[in-house]
């Protein structure tokens, strides 16, 4: 194995927060600090809910130099997000901030798509599970005219990737989540774009995690005091990013990646795309490698954290890990609710609608912020067992363990129910699965790592070591 050691740096934007994390990588070295971090909080104006994206910006801009007043060799920057949302461009210029996938404007974008491809039809395209928000509902939404005008259309990822390098190209792993990529292909549906009116132009060519976007701008490297320094592609849907430091060892794993979203599944060589896929709501997206994620999207700590933010709204003084250690001495029965009924995906009031759903269901709705936090648990753990063990089912493979990733991993009641729930044992770590993967990838396209993405996951589990949770009878 290579004995170079080097440095990248690695972009990480999350729904709610991103980071900026220097990674120090070598055959038995998987070193991370992390230099920057910054809020990411959406803007409601008139016309919908917005991301802050030029704030987002600015903050990965200061970011990178502080990623380089720590080390000035870096080799390799890249960019990981979370999936669907776009900038539209035109001239480089970009019109008007993105949207939130949570905006309610995607609705009629489902009705104009559905209205001529249906959902089974879509699937045997696409591969996609039905969420409402997957970028073709979201373009089906927007106004003509605007998509008229622009000339692009970039993912945020590859958005960031454009300001940085001036190369406009979409990143696979992220454009499998579109609606608008073929599974069976891997290519641009232009057969589709076109049924639904959608100007070909604004799908840029596809390039794969491990290539090179570009070099820094002369202007973005002045701007950073670097040199021209390379850009890479990563998996930069941040899932795909993640799922690449999954330690998994074996051959009969699932795979949690637990933040605001939970998406659970198991890594198989080809897309899936069978009735039964579709009716249990999985979806097929790209992985590193040309692997495919095959998962079901799971509401995940969206609704906790959702539920702790509307309480210290009120003005109440709610601590998470005092919360939690009052929902795991709850010894009453949790009432289990479906976390993925619609009414928990706007951000509003979840305990409200935990009670509504439980009175629509005739269960018994719990009271206490204790009991209402042990409720969301136990349902997330519900949710995630059954999810992984449906995914092995479906995608042939004996799922014997289960690994969560992410922030949820932290999470150690919902760790342990997790397992609990599944009778499976529950490995958990590392938390910054995400931005691991993101660096394993860049560090490999540098020539500082070889090998397979076995070979990556390897390095992650020996230097990263999980912790374990037995399930237990009851």
């Amino acid at each position: 194995m290579s004995s170079a050691r080097g440095a990248v740096a690695a972009v990480d934007l999350g729904a709610t927060s991103g980071r900026v994390i220097v990674g120090h990588v070598a055959a038995d070295v998987l070193e991370t600090t992390t230099v920057a971090r910054f809020a990411n909080e959406p803007v409601r104006v008139a016309d919908g809910l917005h991301w802050n994206l030029l704030g987002l910006y600015g903050s990965v801009l200061e970011g990178l130099r502080a990623a380089l007043r720590t080390d000035a060799d870096i080799a390799s920057i890249g960019v990981d997000s979370w999936a669907v949302d776009y900038g539209l461009i035109s001239r480089s210029r970009m019109l008007g901030e993105p949207f939130h996938y949570r905006d309610e404007r995607t609705a009629r974008g489902v009705e104009a798509v559905h209205a001529s491809h249906p959902h089974d039809a879509l699937f045997a395209r696409n591969g996609l599970q039905f969420l409402p928000f997957n970028t073709l509902y979201q373009l089906a939404a927007e106004d003509r005219s605007v998509l008229q005008l622009a000339d692009h259309a970039l993912l945020i990822p590859d958005l960031i990737g454009f300001w940085l390098t001036g190369q406009a190209r979409t990143e696979r792993t992220n454009a499998s989540t579109t609606g608008l990529l073929r599974a069976d292909t891997g290519e641009w549906d232009a057969d589709l774009a076109a049924a639904l009116g959608l100007p070909q132009h604004l799908l840029t060519p596809l390039i794969s995690p491990g290539e090179r976007l570009g070099t820094l701008t002369a202007d973005v490297a002045t701007s950073l005091g670097a040199p021209r320094t390379a850009v890479t592609a990563v998996g930069s849907h941040d899932t795909a990013s993640a799922v690449v430091a999954v330690p998994m060892t074996s051959g009969d794993a699932a795979y949690i990646s637990c933040g605001t979203w939970g998406l659970v599944g198991v890594e198989v060589d080809r897309p899936v795309l069978t009735d039964s896929a579709r009716e249990a709501k999985f979806t097929n997206e790209g992985g590193v490698d040309g692997r495919v994620r095959l998962l079901r999207n799971v509401m995940g700590l969206w609704i906790l954290s959702e539920t702790v933010r509307g309480w210290q709204r009120e003005g109440h003084d709610v601590e998470l890990g005092e919360l939690l250690a009052a929902a795991a001495a709850v010894t009453a029965p949790a009432t289990v609710f479906d976390v993925d009924d619609s009414r928990f995906l706007p951000p509003g009031d979840m305990p409200a609608r935990i009670v509504a759903w439980c009175e629509e269901h005739g269960a018994p709705a719990p009271q206490s912020r204790a009991e209402i936090a042990r409720s969301i648990i136990e349902s997330l753990a519900q949710a995630f067992a059954d999810a992984a063990h449906e995914a092995g089912r479906i995608g042939g493979i004996d799922v014997r363990v289960i690994h969560i990733v992410g922030g949820g991993s932290l999470n150690e009641l919902l760790c342990q129910r997790t397992a609990d729930r599944a009778g499976v044992p529950v490995l958990a770590g590392p938390v910054e699965a995400t931005a691991l993967g993101n660096i394993l990838v860049q560090a490999r396209a540098a020539g500082i790592l070889p090998g397979s993405l076995e070979s990556l996951r390897d390095l992650v589990a020996r230097t990263h070591t999980p912790r374990r949770h037995e399930p237990h009878a009851g």
